[in-house]
C-alpha cells in the first residue's frame, strides 16, 4: 500500500489548522514589514523628534506636531493590535496540536520542522532556497490528501536545494553574516560543518543538513555564489548535476503539520518534476545501488500521486520545459504503470 485516504475528521482538523496558520503567517508577515524595530521619541537640542529604528540604524521622521503624533499613534496601535492577534491565533495553534497529533497529522520530524522554519523566519524558504529530497513527500502527500506509507518517508536527513541567481538583499544582517550554518545552531548548538567549506552539518544525533546547488553547465566557468552566508565557517553548497531541472521547475507550495501538531510552510519542486528526476537518478549507473532502488520506488509513488489524485499536472505541460524531452517522455513508463496504484483495499482488521 503505497498511500491512504485521510479519515473525514483527518481532513476537517487539517483544514482547520491551515486556516489558523495561514492567518497567524499572515499576521506575523505583516507586523514583521509594517512593524518591525521600534519608535519613539527623542530630544535634540531642545526640540523632540520622533525617531524610527529598523535593525541598527536610527532615522528622524521629523520634529514633534500633529503628524508626527499621528504617525507614532497609528505605529503603536498597530502594532498592539497585531500582536494581540497573534497571541490568540498562537493559542488557538496550542489548542490544535494536541488534537493533530492524536489524529496522526503530526507527519514532519520534529528537527526539520525547527530547522525549516528557521530558514524561513531568515526569509530563506521560497526565496533561494527549497527542500528536495525525501522530505518533500510531506508536501506532496499534503496536495494530494492522502498520507504516505511510512517506509518511504525514513530520512536522517534534509537536502536544501539553493538557488544562488536568486536575491538574499531581504535576509536579515546576522543572517547574511552566519548564513545556514548559524541558523542551525540556533536550532541545536551542536550542529557543526563537516570540514572547512562543506556542504554538510551535522549534530550529535547524527541528523543531517545538506546544502545542494546545480552544477553549473560549464565548468571552466567562474562558479557563482556557493555560500549563503559571509564567513568562511558556513555551509558551501556542493554542485551536483541534474539539479538544474529542479530549480527551473515550478514549485509547489504546502502547510505541513510537524511530530508535535504544528504547522508550518514547505516549498519544494513540482511533483512531476521530483518524479522525473527520481527516475533519471534511478537509471544512473555510477548511484549507489540501495538509492537507486529508492529513487526508483519515489519516483512511482510520486507519479501514482499525481495520476490518481492530481489529474490536473499532466506530464506534457510546456511548465516542464526545463526537463530534458527524453526524460518526459518516459513519464509514460511510470504512470502506465501506477495509473491503478492507489490506497489498496482497506484492512479488515485494526493495526494491532
Amino acid at each position: 500500500m503505497l498511500f491512504s485516504d485521510l479519515s473525514g475528521d483527518q481532513a476537517r482538523q487539517t483544514i482547520d489548522a491551515e486556516q489558523v496558520f495561514s492567518g497567524y503567517a499572515m499576521a506575523q508577515g505583516e507586523l514583521d514589514r509594517r512593524f518591525s524595530g521600534s519608535m519613539s521619541w527623542k530630544t535634540v537640542g531642545g526640540r523632540d523628534y520622533l525617531y524610527r529604528k529598523r535593525r541598527d540604524a536610527w532615522k528622524s521622521l521629523g520634529p514633534r506636531g500633529a503628524e508626527t503624533e499621528a504617525i507614532a499613534l497609528q505605529f503603536h496601535a498597530g502594532r498592539t493590535r497585531l500582536q494581540e492577534r497573534m497571541a490568540g491565533l498562537a493559542t488557538r495553534l496550542d489548542t490544535m496540536a494536541p488534537v493533530n497529533r492524536a489524529l496522526n497529522l503530526g507527519r514532519l520530524p520534529l528537527i526539520a520542522a525547527r530547522i525549516l522554519r528557521a530558514l524561513g523566519r531568515a526569509n530563506l524558504i521560497g526565496s533561494g532556497i527549497e527542500v528536495v529530497g525525501t522530505n518533500a513527500l510531506f508536501v506532496y502527500e499534503r496536495l494530494a490528501g492522502v498520507q504516505i506509507a511510512g517506509a518511504h518517508l525514513a530520512t536522517a536527513d534534509v537536502d536544501l536545494l539553493f538557488d544562488a541567481r536568486r536575491s538574499l538583499r531581504l535576509m536579515a544582517p546576522e543572517v547574511s553574516l552566519t548564513g545556514v550554518a548559524g541558523l542551525l545552531r540556533k536550532v541545536d548548538h551542536s550542529f557543526e560543518v563537516m570540514g572547512q567549506g562543506g556542504f554538510r552539518a551535522i549534530n550529535r544525533d547524527g541528523y543531517m543538513v545538506d546544502l545542494i546547488t546545480p552544477a553549473a553547465k560549464d565548468r571552466m566557468a567562474k562558479r557563482g555564489r556557493s555560500r549563503i552566508g559571509a564567513e568562511a565557517k558556513d555551509l558551501e553548497a556542493v554542485e551536483i548535476e541534474g539539479l538544474a531541472w529542479l530549480v527551473n521547475s515550478p514549485k509547489a507550495t504546502a502547510t505541513i503539520i510537524d511530530a508535535r501538531g504544528y504547522p508550518l510552510a514547505m516549498v519544494v519542486p513540482d511533483p512531476r518534476a521530483f518524479a522525473l528526476h527520481k527516475l533519471w537518478l534511478a537509471g544512473r549507473q555510477d548511484r549507489d545501488p540501495l538509492k537507486r532502488e529508492r529513487d526508483r520506488a519515489q519516483a512511482g509513488l510520486v507519479a501514482s500521486l499525481v495520476t490518481n489524485r492530481l489529474p490536473h499536472l499532466r506530464f506534457d505541460d510546456p511548465a516542464l520545459a526545463a526537463l530534458p524531452r527524453a526524460l518526459r517522455e518516459q513519464a509514460a513508463s511510470l504512470t502506465e504503470a501506477r495509473r491503478d496504484a492507489a490506497s489498496g483495499p482497506a484492512r479488515l482488521e485494526p493495526d494491532w
